[in-house]
């Protein structure tokens, strides 16, 4: 089976929540003897050559520009699936979902994936939000066949478009190799077990600037905090939470990936989500598979059946947030067992596949 895949900024190492899933997934689906092209926007693209443990990767130029990349991408790269001639388009997020019936109208048959409402995004502006509904809208009604990552997400497709027929399948998160080294972290000026990490872009709903403020109000002494990410489209909002960390002492590390990370999660003592608004957090997961105490946000996408009140906090409430942390850091930082068994990539790959079968036939 031939799957053309857009709606990424592409493949690998490319930060983002919908990049990392398609990171962890294509390749497994190309592993099972599928012919899997992933569409990336050229100005992101991290590796040289067009392939990716047996994922082609398709490089089309693309304005780097928040408002604009993703629809002119999404255009570009069903055009070219014209020459791929694939049994599949799978399309992901609601943004690029918009062009859903466009593909139609070109003979695909088209899977979508949606994400989340990101019209809920604070960085988007009125005409934006307008288009990412109507993205959302698109995607329901014309799609041969809606994956959803989450059970809030499919909801919301039944309650807003009468969609009842989508398939839940769940982001992932893979086993890691926990890190014995240190010295990336001392390089930092970490101290193992005494800092406090979060992970993500540097845009508004996620909430960064409420941990920083919370983790002031904490006085956890002894204890740093840690983010790692940057933004993808430095903007005002990005270059005062940069100004804000300065002032406060926050460990900023920049986009990590790999052995960095790897230090950076294993010997951590809590990690912190103080998002707005998520799909399905890969972050959490991730932080979870390290086995780490959590604290975050009460956002539906972060009620997790293996987390507990007690994990929770009232979103955007810095002083519940700062009383969560203080409380947590105080236990101590013991290592926590969750159940992360529906979250597993194999499984979603063939979760996945089974839904290509089933629009091929």
């Amino acid at each position: 089976m031939k799957i053309f895949v857009t709606g990424t900024r592409g493949i690998p190492e490319i930060q983002g929540g919908v990049e990392t899933h398609c990171q962890e997934l294509y390749p497994r689906i190309a592993a099972m003897g599928h012919e899997v092209t992933v569409a990336c926007r050229a100005p992101y693209q991290t590796v040289k050559g067009d392939e990716y443990k047996g994922v082609k990767l398709l490089s089309i130029p693309t304005p780097r520009r928040k408002s604009l990349e993703a629809i002119i991408h999404t255009w570009r790269a069903l055009r070219a699936a014209r020459r791929e001639r694939p049994d599949i388009v799978h399309i992901h997020a609601v943004g690029p979902a918009l062009l859903t019936p466009v593909a139609r109208l070109m003979g695909f048959k088209v899977v979508t994936t949606n994400h989340g409402p990101d019209y809920d995004r604070q960085k988007w502006g009125k005409v934006a939000k307008a288009a990412l509904r109507t993205g959302e809208r698109m995607g329901a009604r014309f799609s041969n066949r809606v994956i959803v990552i989450s059970k809030v997400i499919a909801g919301i497709l039944v309650s807003k478009y009468g969609r009842r027929d989508t398939d839940l399948i769940f982001n992932g998160v893979n086993t890691p190799d926990k890190a014995a080294a240190t010295d990336y972290i001392t390089e930092l000026g970490l101290e193992p077990g005494r800092y406090v990490v979060a992970l993500g872009r540097f845009v508004e709903e996620k909430g960064f600037h409420d941990l920083i403020e919370a983790f002031a109000k904490a006085g956890a002494k002894g204890f740093k905090l840690v983010i790692a990410g940057d933004a993808d489209h430095p903007d005002a909002y990005s270059e005062r939470l940069k100004q804000m960390a300065k002032e406060q002492g926050t460990v900023l590390t920049g986009f990590i990936r790999g052995e960095k990370m790897r230090q950076l999660m294993s010997h951590a003592a809590l990690f912190a989500m103080p998002s707005y608004h998520e799909g399905l957090p890969i972050a959490l997961l991730e932080a979870m598979s390290y086995n780490l105490d959590v604290a975050v946000s009460d956002i539906p996408a972060c009620l997790l059946d293996c987390l507990t009140p007690a994990d929770h906090y009232p979103t955007g409430d810095t002083d519940a947030l700062a009383a969560l942390l203080s409380r947590k850091l105080a236990a101590g930082a013991t290592p926590r067992q969750y159940d992360l068994s529906p979250y597993n990539w194999d499984t979603i790959a063939r979760q996945t596949v089974e839904v290509y079968e089933q629009v091929k036939a």
